[in-house]
């Protein structure tokens, strides 16, 4: 064989190792899609992997994650938003494509806008102040992330040129912008940590939100406003004997939970070997097995207390707090600042927002307590309802998921059952195999 044919083929076979394999399996499990995920082991891959389910809303009932030396294997049990296994045959070829082509470096890249990126003290009608600027300046919000958590507020925010309909080329007006925002950010005196910026920054927004609030310490600040969320339940350990440190973590499930968790610990720069992920009702409880980059678990108490802190920060960021109001109406210049500025006027406080428009129409969704953080009094939501549009703006409640009915269909006898504990035993096996259980019965 000549030499240039044996080096193809030793290329092809290097491609076949490090490219990802994908699984989908609706019929092993009753109430769950089940989708099997192996790869070569490399930093961040597991937040690739939970990142594309989070993406799709998907809620994530149980995984399991195993890392065998070189060689990576997840396990997710997911359902759509209802509680439903996944039928729909576009959204299950989008998963297997996406988690097949992981390796290709995809960014969510946004040709033609300009991102803002801002971070401040949060306040009543901040929000208000910022879109009213952004429209002076003749600036067209296509899309944006609003995060507020401890008092802080983070903002991803991608505009065009209302004139040109493209990114904003002209650095003076970019200077501009950025000045006048910066001085609404700072408020009464917020001079140092007020910042704005024009980001070139190609990473996924809600992990760049994240890594916002945590460059700012926000896990280290006392709340403003008065919200009355369960603080997750978060303990660390270390396993000597195995250079483990095992992390565990208690709270309310939601959507996008598993990626908050594993976003934070990867930019943290640790690695997760091994996690199990379960839920019962609306309960979720996580274990994680973890190490440094290079090796080592965690070393000293204060950086046991920063991992808590850092854990339940990542977790309350997304928590919903407030009413969830839905907008939609034909997009047009000003539109979003006249919505703020109504919510100010109203003394609404938007503690998330998330924001977004296809072609001609706008389509947002805010959470609102009121000016300290309470529940917004119905009588106030309904006359905002009344000001901005009945048929725009609407009251929506979070989708429950059916926890009761998934786990009592979990406890049927079955064919389906048997099989669904013979794949869950593949990684039983691999912890038993590295010590981390006793027992793989």
């Amino acid at each position: 064989m000549e030499w240039s044919a044996c080096t193809d083929e030793y290329e092809k076979l290097v491609f076949r190792m490090s490219t990802p394999r994908v699984v989908i399996d609706n019929a092993v499990c009753s109430n769950s899609t089940i989708v099997k995920f192996d790869s070569a082991r490399k930093h961040g891959i597991l937040l690739e992997a939970v990142q594309i389910l989070s993406d799709l809303n998907l809620f994530i009932k149980k995984a399991y994650v195993s890392s065998d030396g070189r060689w990576f294997m997840d396990v997710f049990h997911v359902t759509d938003q209802d509680g439903n296994k996944l039928t729909d045959e576009s959204v299950l070829k989008y998963i297997e494509q996406s988690l097949g082509s992981i390796h290709n470096g995809k960014t969510n890249h946004r040709n033609g806008l300009t991102a803002l990126e801002l971070k401040g003290t949060d306040r009543v009608g901040l929000l208000s102040e910022v879109f009213a600027v952004l429209a002076e300046f003749q600036c067209d919000v296509v899309e944006a992330k609003v995060w507020t958590h401890n008092g802080r507020i983070a903002s991803l925010i991608y505009v065009k040129d209302c004139t040109s309909g493209t990114s904003i080329e002209d650095s003076q007006k970019i200077n501009r912008l950025e000045a006048r925002l910066r001085y609404v950010l700072q408020g009464d005196g917020d001079i140092r940590s007020a910042k704005t910026s024009i980001s070139d920054v190609v990473i996924h927004p809600e992990r760049r939100l994240h890594q916002m609030m945590f460059a700012d310490r926000d896990y280290q600040k006392s709340p403003i406003f008065k919200f009355a969320s369960e603080t997750p339940l978060v303990t660390v350990q270390n396993w000597a004997e195995r250079s483990y440190s095992v992390v565990n973590v208690q709270c309310k499930d939601r959507t996008k939970l598993l990626f908050d968790v594993v976003c934070n610990l990867t930019d943290m720069e640790y690695v997760v070997f091994h996690a199990t992920i379960n839920t019962r009702i609306d309960q979720a409880y996580m274990e994680f097995y973890i190490r440094h980059k290079d090796g080592t678990p965690i070393s000293s108490e204060p950086e046991r207390q920063r991992v808590i802190q850092c854990l339940q920060a990542a977790i309350e960021r997304r928590s919903c707090e407030g009413v969830r109001l839905e907008f939609s109406a034909e997009d047009r210049q000003g539109l979003l600042a006249e919505v703020m500025r109504t919510f100010r006027e109203n003394g609404l406080n938007v503690t998330r927002a998330d924001i977004s428009t296809t072609g001609d129409l706008a389509a947002n969704v805010f959470y609102v307590t009121d000016s300290i953080g309470y529940p917004a009094d119905e009588k106030i939501i309904e006359s905002v309802r009344q000001k901005i549009g009945l048929s725009n703006l609407k009251v929506k409640e979070l989708p429950i998921v059916s926890h009761e009915k998934a786990e009592r269909e979990d406890q049927s006898v079955g064919v389906g059952g048997a099989v669904l504990l013979s794949l869950g035993s593949i990684v039983r096996r691999n912890l038993y195999n590295l010590g981390l259980i006793k027992s793989c019965s």
